[in-house]
């Protein structure tokens, strides 16, 4: 399996509970902010058995808002915490009726204005990342994992966001960095001390971050305004390659925004069959498709009831599970199969303790017309490969 990594909704540091989940990169495990009443509790959730569970995990008292979770490989969850400027880590585990808590420690931002967030779960599962941003340089710290409590490993100069892993050892992490008012993915080593290497060079003038992206058939997701200036277009390549970076039309939806979130693994040396999991959000709501670069068309499927909107995750059969939650059935799987045919078909969607993803009873959107296929063209840019990256 591969996990999503999304670009979050609204940033801890705005105020607002964590939404929807964070699964482990092997697709074992999810944590997310459980709602109870006014209040909100971490919860963990065991994905690969025969049926998905969920543990909460409270403490002694509600969670406040800007609290982030995440799942570790073990089972633990991580939560991370705010309390007087200081931002806190521990590891939760259940205890029979409680809850068991690890302090790990705290890191400390004295810069004005700075924030600190988790990164998405790293390969293997044993460690766990974070980002502090602050007004000329960003700081990766690894808060779960090590030797002695929270670990500054890199200081990058510029503003740095987003954050995917491009390996399955949780050494190549791309980071989308801004410096001079432009915006550029780089690749941090962080077995060399954060060396930087620069990883989309689309156009000198453009702004190009990495959204995806699947270690086995280097498949990237992209975001750029280099071909359009003044409108972020979603594109595709692959690690590595000397082509340019493709912005099919299909992916160009008027009035709505389009976030992939999920890339089918296993498909090695195959980028263009990999099946991609996409967000989308438009004026009569949010909604899921399903594409492949292969593919001239979307395939759009109405969100299963109480799905924890921009969280899923691909098996390497092709089918794409997502998470959701309702009064009903708090712990839910809605299972998509992946497009098939030249038409985009998909088989039907099914669930594992979830409604599908059709039921105008429960009042989902509307499924929209999909857009008039139209054939994905190599878009001619400046730099078409997609730099250097360091690998030795």
């Amino acid at each position: 399996m591969t996990a999503c990594a999304i670009e979050p909704e609204a940033a801890p540091e705005d105020g607002a509970p964590q939404s929807g989940c964070t699964i482990t990169a092997d697709g074992a495990y999810a944590a997310r902010l459980a709602p109870d009443g006014g209040s909100w509790f971490p919860e963990r959730w065991t994905l690969d058995g025969p049926e998905p569970y969920a543990v909460p995990l409270p403490g002694n008292q509600p969670e406040e808002p800007g609290t982030e979770v995440q799942p570790m490989g073990d089972g633990r969850v991580l939560i991370h915490r705010r309390a007087a400027g200081r931002h806190l880590f521990s590891l939760l585990y259940p205890t029979g009726p409680g809850t068991g808590e690890l302090l790990i420690g705290a890191v400390e931002c004295p810069e004005e204005g700075a924030r600190l967030r988790l990164l998405p779960p790293a390969p293997g599962g044993e460690k766990a990342y974070a980002l502090a941003v602050g007004r000329r340089s960003s700081t990766v710290w690894l808060v779960a994992g090590g030797a002695f409590g929270p670990e500054r490993l890199a200081e990058i100069p510029g503003r740095c966001s987003g954050g995917v892993w491009l390996d399955r050892t949780g050494r190549l992490l791309a980071l989308d960095r801004e410096t001079g008012g432009r915006t550029k993915a780089v690749v941090v080593d962080l077995e060399r001390a954060g060396e930087v290497s620069p990883l989309l060079q689309i156009a000198e003038g453009s702004d190009d971050r990495l959204l995806l992206a699947d270690p086995d058939s280097g498949l990237l997701l992209i975001r750029s305004d280099a071909p359009s200036p003044g409108e972020e277009r979603l594109g595709w390549g692959v690690l590595g390659s000397t082509l340019p970076v493709r912005f099919p039309e299909c992916l160009r939806l008027p009035d709505c925004v389009v976030t992939p979130f999920a890339i089918q693994p296993g498909q090695v040396l195959l980028p263009e069959s990999c099946g991609v999991a996409l967000r989308i959000d438009g004026p009569v709501g949010s909604w899921v498709g399903l594409w492949r670069p292969d593919r001239r068309q979307v395939h759009h499927l109405a969100a299963p009831y109480g799905w924890l909107a921009g969280a899923g995750v691909w098996t390497r059969d092709g089918v794409l599970q997502l998470p959701c939650a309702t009064a009903e059935v708090p712990c839910g799987v809605a299972q998509v199969a992946a497009p098939s045919g030249e038409t985009g078909e998909s088989g039907d969607a099914g669930g594992s303790g979830g409604a599908g993803p059709e039921d105008p009873a429960r009042g989902e959107p509307a499924r929209p017309d999909p857009p008039e296929p139209v054939a994905p063209r190599p878009v001619p840019l400046q730099q078409a490969p997609l730099g250097r990256l360091v690998t030795k």
